[in-house]
């Protein structure tokens, strides 16, 4: 009989027992090892909901009937009961306020089902999530149909949170990718998830946009409601589990806080633990500044002096996920002529860059020169995930992700509460100074970056620079 295709289960021999261990080759949809279509899905709901919530939150806060500002005509700040400056203060504190409540819970759900994940495979951190935020969305629609206060929109937030929201998809889409690909591949291939971010984020951006503008706030939640849905069809039916050996694990149990306790802390790690601390640090400080700064970004387009519309929020937004694509085509690229750690810098040059000038702007075409200035931007992220993934052995990628997922939950809450605060602080005297204060801060992470690649290189110099000892002789320091 012939062999089975390499990777497919093989047939039960002819007259064996159906009941026994040998089982018939699944479904042919469910053999796929595709997990970006699911980081699509999730990221087209996220990046189409977020910019739509700060805008309905602006029209319930401001005018209080809901309907969405291109439906009225709305100027810039007029109309509404409240001043321009009021409005956007009470739109970034509840912007605080709904994400605290959710990433607050989320902090301590993905790091419960991060290291689970390494027994029981990767579907079941996947297919959850989805679904708590296709709840979130139908929690959202009920608030928008039947006019309820906006304090409701912190219960969906707070059950999505608990089912690991977009953060354990995250997780789980990169502990996928660390499963099935080798260490001199991971780098692009983390890439490619970091550029279906920037895919999916430029098209919801510009769907939502146009779609906000011709028939307002509920339909296009409703597309966030279905891809949702699809994202959890998806890991359940039609993916390939990537953890060959899977094993029953509790749920319910410490041990798996432990397990990404002791990435940092196991005595046997030697000085591998000094580089896992010293790039999850400046995986949060990239993150904190980059969740930061797109927090305020929609308030600052829409007040005074860009007063820009839902279509041109669309437009930026779109240009700010095609720097996704642009920094995985330059990522590619400078991985030719230099070390991942010198890729990483140029993308924090990019970033520091791009911020300085949305700080000044006070023009649309000044606005898009911020935005083309980001285009190596995104590069930092995937290099970061890479190293602190060939840190690890293959039975941790699961915690590994898990605690890169704590720490993009912490920066989410440092980053919503730095920025949404200082934003309204800054008002009165430079708008734009949020901006300048993040492309500071990318000062450290770059520093950081640049000293250690240094150091792991100084053996290979120290080789040839150092003079031999003569035998019988001592070196003394």
């Amino acid at each position: 009989m012939a062999e089975p295709p390499e990777g497919l289960p093989a047939e039960p021999a002819e007259g064996g027992d159906p009941a026994g261990p040998e089982r018939s080759p699944p479904p042919r949809c469910a053999r796929l090892r595709a997990v970006e279509p699911v980081l699509l899905l999730a990221t087209v709901a996220v990046s189409l909901q977020n910019p739509l919530c700060t805008q309905y939150l602006w029209d319930r806060l401001g005018p209080g009937d809901g309907t969405s500002s291109a439906e009225k005509g709305r100027g810039c700040g007029n109309g509404t009961h409240f001043g321009p400056q009021e409005v956007e203060t009470l739109v970034a504190h509840w912007n605080l306020y709904i994400n605290l409540a959710g990433f607050f819970v989320g902090l301590f759900s993905v790091t419960l089902f991060g290291p689970w994940s390494d027994n029981v495979g990767r579907r079941p951190i996947l297919i959850m999530p989805a679904l708590g935020m296709a709840l979130q969305a139908g929690i959202y629609l009920v608030v928008m149909y039947l006019k309820l206060p906006v304090g409701y929109l912190l219960l969906g937030r707070i059950l999505s949170g608990l089912s690991g929201d977009y953060n354990l998809i995250l997780a789980g889409c990169f502990a996928y990718v660390a499963d099935v690909s080798s260490k001199h591949e991971r780098t692009f291939r983390v890439a490619i998830l970091e550029a279906c971010l920037g895919l999916a984020g430029m098209v919801a951006s510009i769907v939502g946009g146009q779609w906000l503008k011709a028939q307002g706030y509920i339909a296009p939640f409703w597309l966030v409601f279905a891809v949702s849905l699809c994202a959890a069809l998806y890991s359940a039916f039609c993916l390939q589990e990537s953890v060959v050996q899977r094993r029953p694990g509790k749920l319910l149990t410490f041990c798996h806080y432990l397990a990404v306790y002791h990435l940092y802390v196991a005595p046997d790690r030697g000085r591998v633990w000094k580089k896992l601390a010293l790039y999850s640090l400046v995986f949060f400080l990239v993150i904190t500044v980059h969740f930061g700064t797109r927090e305020i970004l929609v308030l600052f387009e829409l007040s005074f002096p860009l007063c820009w519309g839902s279509d041109l929020i669309g437009y930026g937004s779109a240009a700010y996920y095609l720097t996704y694509l642009s920094s995985l085509a330059g990522l590619r690229l400078l991985q030719m002529c230099m070390a991942d750690s010198w890729v990483a810098e140029a993308g924090l040059l990019s970033s520091f860059s791009g911020l300085v000038v949305f700080s000044l702007a006070s023009t649309t075409p000044l606005m898009f020169t911020g935005y083309g200035l980001l285009f190596l931007s995104i590069a930092v992220t995937p290099v970061v995930r890479s190293k602190l993934s060939k840190l690890v052995g293959d039975t941790e990628q699961g915690a590994l992700f898990a605690a890169v997922a704590c720490i993009e939950g912490l920066c989410s809450l440092v980053a919503t509460g730095v920025f949404n605060s200082l934003y309204p602080a800054c008002l009165h005297f430079m708008k734009g100074f949020p901006f300048l204060f993040g492309a500071t801060i990318l000062l450290v992470p770059a520093a950081i970056v640049g000293w250690i690649e240094i150091q792991d290189a100084k053996p290979a110099y120290r080789h040839f620079t150092d003079p031999p000892v003569p035998e019988g002789e001592s070196v003394h320091h």
